[in-house]
């Protein structure tokens, strides 16, 4: 129970100091009796610290903005929620850590009559908008370039980088990933599947262990949940000098790793914007007593030699 209560005040102390440095008085329409708070998974990877960002940049001319960071925590996460809805927000934004663990968080929201909109992650409750790419068919379109592109279709054998076990993101790419090739290309083998958190330096750790383990030529593919891990996946490999043995395959369209195509370290990535410019549209229209769509489905492209010159710099 202590730890808890560490955690707990240390996650308080985490939001309060964030909205302190990020988020400084409203401007342009901003209102002061008017209060967006986003409540953030985890802050720590280069996407959501992007999508913090984005969040404080296009919500703070609509209301003023608190932001809290529960650093992957679901305890602490469902307590900022508690902690909005108690101030009370105007409105939630949140991107849940996991599902099962935000999902009563959500409800206590909605049944306190605060709109809730979720970025990226859903949770188990139907809110007033949901807003992010199909993760879906990302993990289907991941695993036919896989099937098709990259292995043309003679089969080949896979290592899987996941993201934050329980994510509705890492579920849907995960599962649809799977399914596409148990249906399709049985041939393509899934020979190992981690968890990295969606974090580069907990995929080099776990890469440079899968390197001990697959010897040269054990395997083709490398499918990683996001840019961040595929870059940690490929700092492993230049390390041990065997990049040349895998192909790396990305999901987000960060910059660098737009590069790294563009540089032949990896193959493949498809854009998953983060929602975050978006999420402030939708509040600024609850606000002002419209109605929103439930879902709000995002586009993904395909970024890789063909079209690479084409998206340089035009990442995050």
């Amino acid at each position: 129970m202590e730890w808890k209560r560490r955690i707990g005040a240390l996650g308080v102390i985490a939001m309060i100091a964030l909205a302190a440095c990020t988020q400084g008085t409203p401007t342009g329409g901003g209102s002061q009796k008017q209060v967006i708070g986003f409540s953030q998974a985890n802050g720590s990877d280069e996407w959501r610290t992007n999508q913090n960002k984005k969040v404080a940049e296009n919500c703070n001319p609509v209301a003023q903005t608190l932001i809290s960071d529960a650093l992957g925590d679901d305890a602490v996460q469902s307590s900022h929620v508690d902690e909005f809805v108690s101030r009370p927000v105007s409105v939630l934004l949140l991107t849940p850590n996991t599902a099962a663990g935000l999902t009563e968080a959500a409800k206590r929201a909605l049944d306190k009559k605060v709109p809730v909109i979720t970025l990226d992650r859903s949770v188990d409750v139907e809110v007033t908008q949901h807003i992010g790419a199909d993760n879906k068919l990302i993990g289907k379109t991941a695993a036919e370039y896989v099937s098709k592109t990259i292995l043309g279709g003679a089969g080949g054998k896979v290592i899987e980088i996941q993201g934050t076990a329980g994510a509705s993101a890492t579920t849907d790419r995960h599962d649809e990933f799977v399914n596409w090739l148990s249906a399709n290309d049985p041939k393509v083998e899934i020979v190992d599947s981690v968890v990295a958190d969606y974090k580069r330096e907990n995929a080099l750790t776990a890469m440079n262990d899968l390197l001990q383990k697959h010897g040269p030529g054990e395997v083709d593919v490398i499918y990683t949940h996001n840019d961040a891990m595929a870059l940690g996946v490929v700092a492993a490999l230049e390390t041990a000098n065997r990049l040349s043995e895998f192909k790396v395959v990305g999901i987000d369209g960060q910059n660098e790793a737009i590069q790294a195509i563009k540089d032949g370290k990896i193959v493949v990535t498809f854009t998953y914007d983060n929602a975050g410019k978006e999420a402030c549209e939708t509040a600024k229209k609850l606000l002002a007593g419209e109605t929103v769509d439930k879902q709000w489905v995002l586009p993904t492209n395909t970024i890789d030699a063909a079209n690479v010159d084409e998206w340089l710099g035009k990442g995050f």
